[in-house]
């Protein structure tokens, strides 16, 4: 009798099903499930090219803010003889509060560009959008060298933020997605490390050329750096991210449906149905991708790991921001270096390679886990705190560069946790949007008021130690955020969603009920 019901069900289906409809239904199957095809990039590769970059992104920010490039104000004596200023500061003429500003200029780009790339990862292959971001970051780096007055470099900052968006905000998931189950800590910290790398050989960078050359001269080698990284994102086959279905899939998806419907003359209401959806789709696809943004916006608000995370990141991204920026010009005037770009770049350098590399490392040693990340962070903040702010109170320059160094060292092992803690405590579709809000959040919040505040508080009281000594210690406030992470229940969601999950039928009438799957299966063999 059982066998008889399900011969009886096979044959009913069968003659309500429509041919072309059990054609789109495995098409679907089959491009949802099958694998991409092998790419020329490898793990290792992939993670070499996004160092690079990084690296160039910070080689950028750490040239415009050493004294070769940019440079000191015309100075006038009481007895009237004035001296020519030299670099970006001298030429335009800037007081420290406009200095400031233009080292945050470029994070208004950023800004305001993160969130729509992440947003457009949904509908358009990430690793093109990468692509579209570096070629904009090249032009805009040639308009920096060829600016003319304050305004004309501030634009072309900006649109400076614009092209990094897009790398900022979708290289990490890439790196995650890629690195092996062991090490993806450890990987993120080598990509991190890219970061006081960057800076300080932008400090070298920038003295050398500005010093030898002319400050414009940095931005033009900057641009030719960049630009074979810009035409690889058009030319090499592009990557998919976890969370996001392959484009390829979706193109041949379409046009399989497109022929199906062709077929499908004799129910013709079927295929004036499947139009007018089509047209409502075309209609409100930009209303649909905000509502999604909003939703995803909406969600990240309500994860709570996510947002203390990115609350200790802020604090954090405050000083370093500062640090970075006006570092070189502290140091020459509390500690009389005559060379002070060198010797900034130099500790910069060992330290940020060697501590965030370190973070990663002892992470990955430790078990990789949020509650792990959040102790780690916590503990390194509030050591590496205590020595760096131990070191602005010393008078000899070799006593401060040895307690700096180490307090450097320990800040630096923050990098890997914290962004391992922003894509893992999310879902893998919200990790684009993931690390571009917390982007967001530590430039607008951290870094960008960072730099105008702390030269409008040096015009203020005009003593850089004590300014470095307050600007400091805004750490502390940071590992007490991070400390506080610890006690909250973070739940790792990586694998939460397959890697290629199947395509939203959301917006489709199901073809396949309990009865019709026996009837697909038996259509499926051979």
């Amino acid at each position: 009798m059982a066998q008889e019901e399900v011969k009886e069900a096979k044959v009913s289906s069968e003659e309500n099903l429509n041919p072309s409809t059990v054609v789109i239904e495995m098409a679907r199957s089959s491009t949802a499930l099958s694998p991409p095809s092998p790419s020329w990039f490898t793990p290792k590769r992939l993670l070499v090219i996004f160092c690079v970059i990084n690296l160039i992104n910070y080689v950028d920010r750490g040239a415009i803010a050493s004294n070769g490039v940019n440079g000191s104000r015309r100075t006038c004596s009481k007895s009237g003889t004035c001296t020519s200023g030299s670099g970006i500061q001298g030429d335009f003429n800037l007081n420290n509060f406009e200095d400031g500003v233009l080292s945050s200029a470029f994070m208004v780009g950023l800004l305001v560009a993160c969130p729509i790339f992440a947003s457009l990862a949904n509908s358009v292959n990430p690793f093109r959008l990468i692509g579209v971001g570096l070629s904009v970051w090249t032009v805009a780096v040639v308009g920096c060298g060829f600016s003319f007055n304050f305004w004309t470099i501030t634009i072309c900052r900006m649109l400076v933020g614009v092209g990094e968006a897009s790398f900022i905000s979708l290289a990490a998931p890439f790196i995650d997605d890629n690195a092996p189950v062991a090490k993806k800590t450890l990987w993120l910290g080598i990509f991190y490390m890219c970061i006081p790398t960057g800076y300080a050989l932008g400090y070298v960078y920038g003295g050398l050329i500005g010093g030898h050359f002319n400050w414009r001269f940095a931005f033009y080698g900057e641009a030719i750096l960049m630009l074979p990284f810009a035409v690889l994102g058009f030319v090499m086959k592009p990557l998919q991210l976890r969370g996001f279905a392959p484009a390829e899939s979706k193109k041949a998806l379409t046009s399989i449906e497109t022929a199906a419907l062709e077929v499908q003359d004799a129910d013709v209401s079927v295929v004036k149905g499947s139009m007018k959806s089509s047209k409502s789709k075309c209609a409100f696809i930009d209303l649909n991708q905000f509502s999604r943004f909003m939703r995803d916006i909406k969600e990240l608000l309500h994860e709570k790991v996510y947002v203390v995370n990115v609350l200790g990141y802020i604090a954090y991204n405050f000083v370093i921001g500062a640090y970075s920026y006006w570092g070189p010009k502290a140091g020459y005037n509390i500690y009389n270096m005559s060379n002070a770009d060198m010797i900034f770049g130099g500790v910069t350098i060992v330290c940020g390679i060697v501590g965030t590399i370190a973070g990663g490392y002892v992470l990955d040693f430790i078990n990789s886990t949020i509650s792990n990340a959040f102790k780690l962070l916590s503990a390194v903040t509030f050591v590496g705190a205590i020595f760096c702010f131990s070191a602005f109170c010393f008078k000899s320059m070799y006593a401060f560069l040895a307690f700096f160094a180490i307090g450097e060292l320990l800040v630096f092992a923050t990098q890997a946790p914290v962004n391992y803690v922003c894509l893992h405590c999310v879902k893998p579709s919200l990790r684009p949007i993931s690390m571009a809000m917390s982007t967001v959040a530590i430039h607008i919040f951290g870094d960008v008021p960072s730099s105008p505040l702390v030269g409008v508080l040096q015009d203020h009281i005009d003593n850089w130690r004590k300014t470095a000594l307050i600007l400091t210690s805004i750490l502390f406030p940071a590992a007490v955020i991070w400390f506080i992470g610890i006690f909250l229940h973070g739940v790792d969601r990586f694998e939460e969603e397959s890697e290629h999950p199947p395509i939203d039928r959301s917006n489709t009438t199901p073809l396949l009920d309990g009865k019709a799957a026996g009837t697909a299966q038996t259509l499926a063999e051979p």
